[in-house]
């Protein structure tokens, strides 16, 4: 990235709130909270009306579609599921925004609910935690970055270095295989593994990147017929012609002098990134990511 200025660095005046520490924070003091009603009250209050049921939503707690990713099963269970939302999702942050980022994540936990109801609609049960949320962050980071190597620890142990598109790619065949074999009605009893809802978050993601993030940034520019356009006026002659009888040649005017290619740059850059600060990388054009492209390769040769 730039070495003077990069997408990570904000201006502390501007700089939104990071939805990201918002939503891990949430996860944190609700499991908190969950695990002292349990313990010290005997109450499953948070589990009882937050937890998403096909009961639960006939009964018209409407909610549970969305309040679900918010609660866990057990600490193992947030675990993973807040490792996976800090690193693929503090990436993600700083190229879409926080306020793209939450949609996204609303839209990744209705997106799994919706798969896991149309599957489970007829099964006794609840589903609980932000599998899908995580799911979605992950297709869309697919999207934008397939072929960039990343490293997993397998099993929490082992690492391995894998592009993000294989590893969807893994995931969504290993959801796909448990689906079929333990969730869909007639393949056994419910293992514990929300699969569908991991499927549904994984699609919602990839359908976020392609009606949100991959749409066009600006509309195309109509301009007027060329007998109806005004000749622009012709700028002053920035030299002086001698008419004497001296047989000098012309010589220039003074004048302001011109911005050096870099400096040109350098101010065009610090108008993209502020674009990016208020709007996020996705509103950038063709044109404005080349600017980045050419500025990122000159400082990298100094």
């Amino acid at each position: 990235m730039l070495s003077d200025r990069s997408y990570m660095q904000r201006d502390p005046g501007r700089q939104a709130p990071s939805f990201l520490v918002c939503l891990l924070g949430t996860l944190v003091a609700l499991f908190v909270a969950q695990r002292v009603g349990e313990v010290f009250f005997g109450s499953q209050f948070l589990l009882r009306h937050g937890a998403l049921s096909p009961h639960g939503l006939s009964s018209g707690e409407v909610w549970t579609p969305f309040t679900y990713a918010l609660l866990h099963g057990s600490l193992t269970h947030l675990l993973v599921n807040g490792l996976g939302l800090f690193f693929i999702g503090r990436y993600l942050q700083d190229v879409l925004g926080p306020r793209r980022l939450a949609w996204l994540a609303v839209t990744g936990a209705l997106g799994a609910a919706l798969v896991w109801l149309g599957i489970n609609f007829q099964r006794h049960g609840y589903v609980v935690g932000a599998s899908g949320v995580v799911m979605s962050f992950l297709a869309v980071f697919a999207c934008l970055q397939p072929r960039r190597p990343i490293t997993v620890l397998l099993f929490f142990i082992i690492p391995v270095t894998v592009q993000p598109i294989w590893l969807v790619a893994v995931v969504a065949g290993i959801d796909l295989l448990g689906l079929l074999t333990q969730e869909l009605p007639g393949a056994g009893s419910l293992y514990g593994v929300a699969h569908s809802a991991h499927l549904g978050g994984l699609a919602a993601g990839w359908l976020f990147h392609r009606v949100v993030l991959a749409r066009p940034t600006s509309l195309p520019t109509i301009e007027a017929p060329s007998w109806l356009r005004k000749s622009a006026p012709r700028p002053a002659p920035a030299y002086r012609v001698d008419l004497g009888t001296s047989s000098r040649p012309a010589t220039p005017a003074p004048g302001p002098a011109a911005p050096t290619s870099r400096d040109a740059l350098r101010a065009e850059v610090d108008r993209i990134l502020d674009k990016i600060n208020l709007q996020g990388f996705g509103a950038l054009t063709e044109a404005e990511k080349r600017v980045l492209d050419e500025a990122r390769q000159q400082l990298s040769h100094r």
